[in-house]
């Protein structure tokens, strides 16, 4: 589903391989879920997302520092209205 902000699942998890070359990734909108709550437009859709990723990016890197990689790929997302991004990193196999 497309909404005004282009805030998609596919926008997301396109953005996501282009800047962090996953091995794997799921994307997933749980907007409908937080009806009511702050950053929520109404339409259930494009402001609430969970990202499982794992990159070769992420090794040897703390936590935070994987986090970190995966909101500055968002953050053009982040800058028009994604509101609310869970984060689950996976580290590579060494």
């Amino acid at each position: 589903m497309t909404v005004g902000t282009g805030i998609t699942v596919d926008a997301l998890r396109a953005r996501l391989d282009e800047t962090l070359a996953p091995t794997s990734v799921e994307v997933i909108d749980e907007s409908w879920q937080h009806a009511g709550h702050a950053g929520a437009d109404g339409t259930g859709f494009g402001t609430h997302f969970r990202v499982r990723i794992a990159s070769p990016l992420f090794a040897g890197k703390a936590k935070v520092a994987c986090h970190r990689l995966v909101y500055d790929a968002l953050r053009p997302f982040i800058d028009r209205g994604l509101h609310a991004l869970a984060i689950e990193t996976l580290q590579p196999p060494p």
